[in-house]
């Protein structure tokens, strides 16, 4: 199965154009180029899509597991009324279901369980979920072939990226911030040593 063997990070405090583009030059020093096959994992987010396109184009895309189970917990409690027994069966026998990459089957049944409810609505737009995303949600696909599902080791380093920032009684200017992510994102990437004496031996301005 794949894994994380050299994990590193770019930063950036603002929209998705700057991030997208750090992104695409941090890939391109690991040789994203030349990769056979590559991949990019997210949740839902349209930005997140966006950039791969522009970007990854070429990638195999992934929702994240976890965040499509959550969509699909979330149209069983819609549906069924949350924690009762109909919508824990609904939810269990529906992920298998999407696990072997019948998204589109899921959409069609939580579309058909919208016309019966009082949460057609909210219903719907769980089912726009995962008909939109159906070519992301190959699941059972992704796995036979080693690839990742879901985004976990990535969510955990944004974690500890985050504490640096967020422990109790901290607070930043923006401006501070800005000064801190480079260090933060060099620090965790392995590479403070070179920065730090690239910095040490620049001319002053």
């Amino acid at each position: 199965m794949g894994h994380a063997r050299h994990i590193t990070y770019v930063s950036h405090l603002g929209g998705p154009e700057t991030f997208g583009e750090k992104t695409w030059t941090e890939a391109r020093r690991w040789g994203w180029q030349q990769a056979v096959d590559t991949q990019v994992v997210g949740d839902a987010a349209t930005w997140i899509w966006n950039l791969a396109g522009t970007y990854f184009y070429d990638a195999h895309q992934v929702v994240n597991w976890y965040h499509a189970t959550e969509h699909l917990a979330m149209a069983a409690h819609l549906a069924f009324g949350e924690g009762t027994p109909e919508a824990l069966r609904w939810l269990k026998q529906h992920e298998t279901l999407l696990f072997q990459g019948h998204a589109d089957r899921v959409a069609q049944t939580i579309i058909s369980l919208a016309n019966q409810k009082s949460t057609k609505d909210d219903l719907l737009k769980q089912a726009g979920y995962f008909a939109n995303h159906k070519h992301r949600m190959q699941y059972l696909e992704m796995r036979s072939e080693g690839w990742l599902i879901g985004s976990g080791m990535v969510e955990s380093g944004g974690k500890r990226f985050k504490d640096c920032f967020t422990r109790a009684g901290m607070r930043w200017s923006r401006a501070g911030a800005e000064h801190l992510l480079p260090v933060r994102t060099a620090s965790m990437s392995g590479r403070f040593d070179a920065r730090w004496q690239l910095a040490y031996n620049s001319p002053p301005n």
